[in-house]
């Protein structure tokens, strides 16, 4: 069957004539389309009508158009005339066509859509709304119930597998340290925090015992006579006070009449403010406690860079008494200084507090060292009754005691996970952010996350932290009540490791940053050869995520959660130390 392509002349004469010049060009140039259709078996595409589609009930079956695919018959090109195989007929050809096509894209009598095709549009936007609103509802529920998953997974199977990654962390209280190093880095530890004491103890006793004052003569001047005689600056002569400034005896009246021997008589101890905002809870306070009044004062040091440092106040000195608990409204004695006592504060009393702080109604500073020579030579010197608050706090640390031994048991291998999920609850259902709790969410909490507590000593905790009878207490202290915490001393650890990722000091360290620093090569499965660096290091960031309730960074308050959970299977406490300062370097 012969095809007529248009443009192209199939005659059977054609190829016996002679052709010369553009003629030739076109002939072969003919003949090698041919042949290449001929080969190829590709049917000829008629040309595309929009104007042919309508609307039909049967918009699903397609209908084809019958294509008659003929082969034009050509003799094979030769190779020679392969190059030549674009000719100015095709160009033309192909530039008309084109033309054709731009005309009929959009034609004019389109008609619109029907009905039908609205109502389908309808259903379908019905359909995906409805669909999308069903996904937010199953994701929002499976966000809400997957710390109570994991638990009752705990319970099937004894430990989870994230359980058993947090335990990997332990094997580093293995790792035999360098006792020379760890010399050397304690004694410098050791020079730089003296340094830091003399430095804050010599800007205290700078503050309260100088007497000399630099100002103008006019300052002798009642204050009637300096609001009688105001005169109005002259922009051509200078001040008097500027011109003449002397150093004279002033007659302001100073209430104080502090000596160096009076101040001399103090306790020196060291505080940090109890705090999940990771910016004040690493702030580096020094504090002193003055035996003649009863007065103390806590100051803040801060370190920019390696050299430059500066030592401002904090709280200023005044007597001060506790805001909360049993001794609540009597003034502070020598005998509530002590490592791990708290220091309450109302915050409103201090208005030159950071803002972050003045958020809470209460500033709670612990201490975290003291100096017991001076606490020791202090308290032979002055005599204090013990009262009944004394006996009665004696009673409740004893209650207190006995139920985080108890619940230590239950806590022993999973108490990265059981601690790090119970802070973030306890988060989502302090919903009006006050970080105050009522009986029955503190109970909801024991029962999601199995930890069994009787009715009795659950009565005993809520009347101890309840002593104001307001019916809501502080979480972190329920939390910190029923469970406990770590000492001081691996606390200091846990807040150098923090303090090194935190450059910033933001309170907040991205896991990129983790990722870098964290360094597992001195892990006892990776010298054995049992794991690999990189297996230990996404065992621990995958723990760490679960803690958190963001994705890309770590808060300190949940840092402070994970080795907190660690250090509850650990009984010596260099083998915590271990665990922290190998990864981290500290």
């Amino acid at each position: 069957m012969d095809l007529e392509v248009k443009g192209i002349a199939a005659s059977p004469t054609s190829q016996t004539q002679p052709f010369t010049g553009r003629n030739k060009l076109l002939q072969q140039g003919q003949t090698s389309r041919s042949w290449a259709i001929q080969n190829a078996g590709l049917p000829v595409v008629p040309r595309l009508d929009l104007g042919s589609l309508i609307d039909s009930d049967e918009e699903d079956d397609f209908s084809y158009i019958q294509l008659t695919t003929a082969h034009v018959h050509f003799n094979p090109p030769n190779s020679s005339s392969a190059l030549s195989c674009i000719t100015p007929c095709q160009i033309s050809h192909t530039q008309h066509h084109l033309n054709e096509l731009e005309q009929d894209i959009i034609p004019e009598n389109l008609p619109a859509p029907t009905s039908k095709y609205k109502l389908k549009y309808q259903q379908y936007k019905t359909e995906m709304k409805e669909g999308y609103k069903q996904y937010s509802q199953r994701n929002a529920e499976k966000t809400k119930s997957k710390i109570t998953q994991q638990f009752e997974e705990a319970i099937v199977d004894g430990l989870t597998t994230l359980d058993r990654k947090a335990l990997l962390q332990q094997g580093y209280a293995d790792v035999p340290y360098n006792a020379q190093r760890s010399m050397r880095k304690s004694n410098a530890e050791i020079v730089a925090a003296e340094r830091k004491k003399q430095t804050v103890a010599e800007q205290v006793m700078v503050d309260h015992l100088s007497r000399a004052v630099i100002s103008d003569p006019e300052q002798n001047l009642t204050t009637e006579r300096q609001e009688s005689a105001r005169i109005f600056p002259d922009s051509k002569i200078a001040p008097l006070r500027f011109r003449k400034r002397t150093l004279h005896e002033t007659k302001i009246r100073t209430h104080s009449t502090l000596t160096e021997n009076m101040l001399s008589h103090k306790v020196q101890f060291d505080g940090r403010i109890i705090s999940r905002n990771g910016r004040d809870a690493c702030r580096e306070l020094v504090g002193f406690f003055f035996a003649h009044d009863q007065s103390l004062t806590i100051y803040e040091y801060r370190q920019f860079g390696k050299n430059r440092t500066n030592v401002l106040p904090f709280i200023q000195k005044n007597i001060y008494s506790h805001q909360c608990g049993r001794r609540k409204g009597k003034h502070y004695q020598l005998g509530d200084f002590y490592v791990g006592a708290n220091l309450t504060f109302l915050s409103s009393d201090h208005p030159r507090l950071p803002e972050s702080i003045k958020e809470n109604t209460l500033l709670i500073l612990r201490i975290t060292n003291i100096d017991q020579i001076a606490l020791d030579s202090l308290k032979t010197d002055s005599v204090e009754r013990e009262d009944d608050t004394t006996s009665q706090e004696t009673n409740d640390r004893l209650v207190l005691k006995a139920i985080q031994d108890a619940l230590k048991e239950q806590l022993h291998k999973r108490g990265v996970r059981i601690l790090t999920g119970l802070g973030k609850y306890l988060q989502q259902l302090d919903k009006e952010g006050t970080g105050l709790l009522d009986k029955a969410d503190l109970k909801q909490t024991l029962q999601v996350f199995h930890l069994e507590l009787s009715e009795n000593d659950f009565e005993s905790v809520w009347q101890i932290l309840n002593g104001n009878g307001s019916g809501k207490v502080d979480y972190g202290e329920f939390k910190r009540a029923i469970i406990g915490e770590m000492n001081e001393y691996r606390k200091s650890f846990v807040r150098k490791a923090f303090m090194q990722l935190d450059f910033n000091k933001t309170g907040c360290v991205p896991i990129i940053d983790i990722r870098k620093c964290y360094c597992a090569k001195k892990h006892p499965q990776v010298i054995s050869g049992l794991s690999t660096e990189e297996e230990i290091k996404l065992s621990f960031l995958e723990t760490l995520k679960d803690a958190c309730s963001k994705s890309d960074e770590v808060s300190y308050g949940e840092f402070e959660d994970y080795y907190e959970g660690l250090s509850i299977g650990i009984v010596n406490d260099e083998d915590f130390v271990n665990i922290v300062r190998t990864p981290w370097g500290i």
